[in-house]
């Protein structure tokens, strides 16, 4: 199925007939009835050759039956299959997934994929993207086989939430670098405010064919490790922003991603620590 779907990807984003029909494709309403059918009982019948394609670990989560394929999607796996770490000093990852590091320079811009973007275009807020100039962006990018819950890194208090409207392209690599998913897909953020890390953005952005995001209520104080929601079918991203002079990410991450190179993570995983 991976293979099919990086097909579909390079087809649909790298040919004129592919192109033509993408603007209906990332319309919200073909999204939305993508994820209704996922809900009707009848798409229980996709979960067994899912799991034989994507090579899912189902010993890794609980035995019991699924009301539908979104019930399965969105699954809880068994305590202590995703340990978080516990240090006060490091910054654990949020999900699952694979992870590039990328610079945010003292304009505020950075490149994906070799498409520039401006912290202004991503948050909508001049005021709130100048905290993060400077500093880091985080982009953990979840294929169909992750597991879809995210967590809180750190200990903190959370702001208001935001959503932005708009289009769900795929945010598969080989859409990344022909179109600006980021500043054109549907997304929501908080600023988490912690006591050693400084203020910390985190987003979760929608995908095409569904990749719905489903946030918890807000509560007044939040924990790391704390289950903070999960995506619906589709592959999604987090993306995290951190200020600069805060948090010093593993070296072996850095260099990968220097050199436009994903590292794959698992949620709770220790990924950087705060700078001496």
């Amino acid at each position: 199925m991976i293979d099919r779907q990086d097909r579909m990807t390079r087809w649909l984003y790298g040919t004129a007939p592919g192109r033509a029909l993408l603007p209906l494709l990332i319309r919200p309403a073909v999204s939305r009835f993508g994820g209704w059918c996922m809900d009707r009982r009848a798409s229980r019948l996709l979960i067994r050759p899912f799991v034989r394609s994507s090579g899912i670990r189902l010993h890794d989560y609980p035995r019991r039956s699924y009301r539908s394929f979104n019930d399965f999607f969105t699954r809880s796996i068994l305590p202590g299959k995703r340990p978080v770490d516990s240090r006060p000093e490091v910054l654990a990852a949020p999900c699952d997934g694979k992870l590039t590091v990328y610079t945010i320079t003292e304009n505020k811009r950075f490149l994906i994929k070799g498409v520039e973007y401006t912290l202004d275009q991503l948050l909508r807020d001049k005021e709130l993207a100048g905290r993060f100039n400077g500093g880091s962006l985080l982009l953990f990018r979840l294929s169909v086989s992750d597991y879809h819950r995210y967590i809180w890194s750190l200990d903190g208090i959370p702001g208001e939430a935001v959503r932005i409207p708009g289009v769900y392209h795929t945010v598969h690599p080989a859409a990344a670098a022909s179109e600006a998913i980021y500043r054109e897909n549907t997304r929501e953020y908080v600023v988490e405010h912690t006591a050693d890390f400084g203020d910390v953005l985190i987003m979760e952005v929608g995908a095409m064919l569904v990749g719905r995001i489903e946030n918890h209520a807000m509560p007044d104080k939040v924990f790391r490790g704390q289950e903070k929601g999960f995506f619906s079918y589709g592959g999604s991203t987090i993306l995290m922003l951190l200020e600069p002079g805060r948090v010093a990410m593993a070296q072996k991450l850095v260099e990968r991603s220097r050199k436009e190179r994903e590292t794959p993570v698992k949620l709770g995983q220790a990924i950087g620590h705060l700078q001496p």
